[in-house]
């Protein structure tokens, strides 16, 4: 019997070894207060210094941001903001972008905040646990769980399929296992009328990265090289799929208020639409901008038209403006 007990002590102290080497999982709270401190609010601008899309990023290296390249899509500039953080940063150009995999690399003048660790992509398995962090309708530190519901091939290039939502101001965020790595990027795409929700293998990111020169670009050196994106299969970027349209002022000429309508033409319902209504005179300059959400819920392939927005007092930029744009920034999916 001590001979036993010998041997199951002399076993116990080889195993224990392994058992300490063990990477102790963080609790989802853990993993929410490390990673918010390293993902980012993006805000890109057109010309004229007005918005034109949102979305998120996080941070991989010192004053470097990831994202989506579809979020950095025909701007001219814009800024970052980190979760929890009021200041606001100025993306001052490009490292590197690849269509291929919709992906962009931004350099911030003056960011100083922690970089978040990358893991292993190829360790992922169907069934673990994820976490996704945004900033949907631009509400700053969204935090959702879910698991990996699928690893798609797809063209030769491999895909997450997740179980958490993910909105189109969430595009670009950080996707984590349960040790708060980062091993996926998401990114807002649907196929076959369905709610599904997909994030790029940190793999091609890191790939990106370590291949370029690491030296920054000015927006206006990108130039689209027409090339075909291996998601594309997926469908278009739900962002496209949802219009502002058929703008309108009430039937009081002294007054500034409007109405247009939300098309969306999505297979599934849509609500919380956020946009940006731009006015233009008549040199085409921008004289104004207002925001506009729509809490109501907009059924799949139909429409519907915003309640009475604007001014109360008597309207300077009715008189003014010769033309408008709509631009949806945002909305929610719902299930």
């Amino acid at each position: 019997m001590n001979r036993f007990l010998k041997l199951f002590a002399i076993l116990m102290i080889f195993e224990s070894p392994k058992i300490n080497s063990q990477i102790v999982q963080k609790t989802p709270r853990e993993i929410a207060q490390i990673s918010f401190l390293s993902t980012a609010l993006l805000t890109m601008e057109d010309s004229n210094g007005q918005p034109l899309s949102l979305g998120s990023g996080f941070v991989i290296d010192n004053g470097v941001i990831a994202t989506n390249y579809h979020v950095i899509e025909n701007s001219k500039g814009g800024f970052i903001k980190i979760i929890g953080n009021p200041k606001k940063y100025r993306i001052t150009g490009i490292i590197e972008i690849s269509e291929k995999y919709d992906l962009a690399i931004l350099k911030i003048e003056g960011l100083i905040a922690p970089k978040l660790k990358f893991g292993n992509f190829s360790q992922s398995e169907i069934g673990d646990n994820i976490y996704a962090i945004g900033n949907p309708r631009g509400l700053e530190g969204t935090f959702s769980q879910g698991i990996i519901s699928g690893i798609r091939d797809i063209e030769g290039a491999k895909m997450l399929q997740i179980t958490a939502p993910i909105s189109p101001g969430s595009s670009g965020g950080p996707v984590l296992n349960s040790n708060g790595e980062v091993i996926g990027v998401a990114v807002a795409s649907v196929k076959n009328g369905q709610n599904l929700n997909f994030a790029i293998p940190i793999t091609y990111l890191n790939d990106l990265y370590n291949n370029s020169l690491k030296i920054q670009k000015p927006f206006s050196s990108i130039s689209k090289t027409g090339e075909k994106s291996v998601y594309s299969n997926l469908g278009d970027n739900v962002i496209t799929e949802v219009i502002g349209t058929s703008f309108a002022w009430n039937d009081n000429p002294y007054m500034g208020y409007y109405t247009f309508t939300i098309r969306n033409n999505l297979d599934y319902a849509i609500k919380n639409v956020f946009c940006l209504v731009i006015f233009f005179d008549k040199e085409n300059q921008p004289i104004e901008v207002e925001y506009v959400l729509m809490n109501d819920l907009v059924p799949a392939k139909l429409a519907k038209r915003t309640e009475r927005q604007g001014r109360l007092e008597p309207d300077q930029v009715r008189n003014l403006t010769q033309s408008y744009i709509i631009r949806v920034l945002d909305f929610e999916i719902v299930d």
